[in-house]
């Protein structure tokens, strides 16, 4: 089985490519930069040069493939917009995986996208869902609610560095999972006949306010974290003025997804079944506690050592000797 990976040196689509190399698939990756995807190789996957956007491409892309995994989304700092992106040249992939007699689609959503019809990415993937439904093609959607990864960024730096953490309206609890548990399960979609034409919720194993957050990067770093409350009004007001610059629009958008963050509505769903089909185990699967738990040690540990080598270096120093003919104050 070859395996088109769509978006694979992002945050999630990468740790795809590393699970379905580890399990032995052929891996092709289409990227639009070789250089930014030297990692794949290395790894032991095929680079195709291609665009999404750019239809030609991802046909030649397509030849002798059996299974896609959709990892791709457009960056807030992509010259092209979210709608061109994720809507326009997602329809154009799946047409051409329908057209290629591709077996297997694999798509990733966003948990919840149909309450959010004003939130563009999450209006746009509640689209493709139906499209690709309606497509014919043999389909799994997976809807996440957050990436812990993205959390580092977020709480672990910030509060190790005395920065501001910066919290938006009334904190959504969020089922954040670690993109390595959500690769495993991507994979096994592709071996499990239960879940062809199925849509499955992929969260992890509880949901985390942003305070909850706090504190648990409070205890593991032994620092103190300076809180800042942003108001949810003046975000709007950001985000509404640049709409009116095109470069903005992309980031507008993805400030719209701060709606979703600050309702207090929680993003979580029931996984009992989900477990039960993929056939694995809850146990299995990384707690935002142990996360955490692994980056900060990780940290610690770098910074003794850098510290234990500074410290070295300065005792190697020769000592410089006080000259008997120096004058002494008394």
């Amino acid at each position: 089985m070859t395996i088109l990976i769509v978006g694979a040196t992002g945050t999630l689509g990468r740790q795809v490519a590393r699970r379905a190399i580890d399990e032995g698939y052929k891996v092709r990756c289409l990227v639009r930069s070789a250089k930014r995807a030297a990692f794949l190789k290395e790894w032991g996957a095929e680079l195709v040069g291609g665009d999404l956007c750019y239809p030609d491409t991802v046909e030649r892309a397509l030849e002798g493939v059996t299974a896609i995994i959709d990892a791709a989304t457009a960056r807030p700092t992509d010259s092209l917009s979210i709608k061109r992106v994720d809507w326009d040249g997602k329809v154009e992939l799946i047409q051409a995986a329908k057209a290629a007699g591709v077996e297997r689609y694999i798509f990733f959503s966003i948990l919840d996208a149909h309450k959010y019809p004003e939130v563009p990415l999450m209006e746009i993937k509640r689209c493709t869902e139906s499209f690709l439904a309606e497509s014919g093609l043999n389909y799994t959607i997976l809807q996440l609610a957050g990436f812990m990864q993205g959390l580092i960024g977020q709480y672990g730096i910030p509060i190790l560095e005395g920065q501001p953490v910066w919290v938006t309206g009334e904190s959504s609890p969020i089922a954040y999972m670690d993109t390595q548990d959500i690769a495993k399960f991507a994979v096994r979609a592709l071996k499990v006949p239960e879940t062809e034409k199925k849509t499955f919720p992929l969260v992890g194993t509880r949901a985390w306010s942003a305070e909850e957050i706090i504190a648990v990067c409070e205890r593991l770093s032994g620092k103190n974290a300076r809180v800042t409350r942003m108001p949810i009004n003046l975000l709007r007001a950001v985000r509404h003025s640049l709409r009116f610059f095109q470069w903005g629009w992309n980031v507008a958008d993805r400030l719209a997804f701060t709606e979703v963050l600050a309702s207090g509505k929680p993003l979580n769903a029931a996984m009992d079944e989900v477990y039960s089909v993929f056939g694995f185990d809850v146990s299995e699967t990384t707690t935002l506690e142990s996360y955490f738990q692994e980056y900060f040690n990780r940290i610690m540990k770098k910074l003794k050592e850098l510290d234990y080598e500074k410290n070295k270096s300065k005792s190697k120093k020769p000592q410089t000797k006080r000259s008997p003919f120096k004058k002494v104050n008394s």
